[in-house]
């Protein structure tokens, strides 16, 4: 009789019983968007973002105007980056964001670096370094694009980037991207989400 309600008490999904004990690991993600009024796109995903089962957004960025990367017969973006706390996987998490971006109308169409009016993609999961088909952590892009780099500096300047050699810092990495002559308009907004 005992066994029959220890049994009946347990939860049924294997996957809640797992992530409910695994540690909670920040993740850091980039928003940007440039259709459909970015500014609420972007308040709308931030809300998005700390209603997940299993997250909470620990802070988030001021939001930066930034340059289009790709076609530039586009509208500027809108760029912010929030800062979570998770229990979930990094490719749980991956879902998660594709079903934001969806719910706010995201259209992939197959148009590399075209308009959107979301996009949300993680760009550090804790110190994990992650490459399978559809993840690349830290985000491929990371270290071109002031856009992510300035956010990130701005909530948290000590914060390292994992490498297969050894962590780079953000000021590295912001020095390197300053060096560079493709440097892609970039600057803070009065106005936040």
């Amino acid at each position: 009789m005992v066994a029959a309600n220890v049994a009946a008490d347990r939860p049924r999904n294997a996957k809640a019983i797992n992530s409910m004990h695994r540690d909670a690991v920040d993740a850091w993600i980039g928003l940007g968007s440039n259709l459909e009024n970015p500014k609420r796109q972007l308040a709308q995903a931030v809300s998005a973002l700390g209603g997940l089962n299993q997250c909470r957004v620990l802070d988030r960025s001021r939001l930066y105007l930034s340059s289009p990367m790709g076609p530039q017969d586009q509208p500027d973006f809108i760029n912010a980056v929030v800062k979570l706390s998770t229990r979930l996987t990094a490719h749980e998490l991956l879902q998660a964001l594709q079903d934001i971006e969806q719910s706010q109308g995201r259209q992939r169409n197959g148009q590399h670096w075209g308009p959107r009016t979301i996009d949300l993609d993680i760009l550090l999961y804790g110190d994990q370094m992650i490459d399978s088909e559809d993840l690349t952590v830290p985000h491929p892009g990371l270290s071109h694009r002031a856009f992510v780099l300035y956010p990130l500096w701005e909530l948290d300047a000590d914060l390292l980037v994992p490498t297969a050699d050894k962590p780079l810092s953000l000021q590295a990495l912001i020095t390197d991207l300053q060096q560079q002559d493709t440097q892609l308009h970039c600057q803070p907004l009065e106005e936040s989400m």
